[in-house]
């Protein structure tokens, strides 16, 4: 996979695609991540690239020119094109899992006080990974691109991903152990230390859903109106 990320702060990503599974991937070319300066678009002579809002208005607004010039160089057959906007769709487990599987991305960071609509136009998909405000999209397209390289086959240990929170039934993941067996006097659950697999799949689901009840009620609701949902289609 190549994802080319567009923003106006470039160091910002200076260190963490350098470290850890990201770095391991990088190393293996099982993604190729590449940081684009937009500003080197800009056909203004001082590299201008925002200007103040039509109508009046506080702050300063990203312009069409280099953004438009920077996608339309980089964008393939297969591009998908991401926009990071607060109004855009709310990022999920299920999306990270779709996106995972495309050949080329393209991550527009915005800044400042926002862009020009018309920008909107590039985008295959708008995406928030929540409801509050960032000074721009660099710290969003670090999210995307952590959740969406550690599901690119290859990258990890399948199990590691299919087991994670969200991923079954919109439960969150059950409660895990090591060694010691005893710390602090906090002891490991007997049940784990049984050697009874089927019980211990039984434990878990039930843990699953007691801690998803107590502690994100809402995902259980979202859980049963997709499956209602899924019934009714079928």
């Amino acid at each position: 996979m190549k994802i080319d990320i567009l923003t106006l702060f470039p160091n910002m990503f200076n260190d963490i695609f350098n470290e850890s599974i990201i770095k391991r991937a990088k190393d293996n070319k099982l993604v190729d991540i590449n940081i684009i300066d937009f500003r080197e678009y800009s056909k203004d002579p001082h590299k201008k690239v925002d200007d103040t809002p039509f109508g009046g208005g506080a702050g300063m607004v990203l312009t069409c020119q280099p953004i438009f010039d920077a996608v339309n160089s980089l964008k393939k057959e297969n591009t998908k094109v991401i926009l990071l906007t607060p109004s855009g769709k709310v990022y999920k487990q299920k999306l990270a899992y779709d996106l995972s599987k495309e050949e080329h991305l393209i991550i527009i960071c915005g800044h400042y006080e926002g862009f020009d609509e018309r920008i909107r136009t590039l985008a295959d998909i708008e995406i928030s990974i929540g409801d509050y405000i960032l000074t721009g999209g660099e710290i969003a397209a670090c999210v995307l691109v952590d959740s969406i390289t550690r599901l690119i086959p290859g990258v990890i240990n399948e199990d590691s991903h299919i087991n994670d929170s969200f991923n079954d039934s919109y439960l969150l993941d059950y409660p895990t152990y090591t060694k010691p067996r005893i710390y602090d006097g906090l002891e490991v659950p007997e049940i784990l230390i049984s050697g009874d697999h089927k019980k211990i799949d039984e434990w878990r689901k039930q843990k699953q859903i007691e801690i998803t009840k107590e502690l994100r009620p809402d995902l259980l609701e979202i859980g049963e109106v997709n499956e209602i949902c899924n019934k009714e289609e079928k």
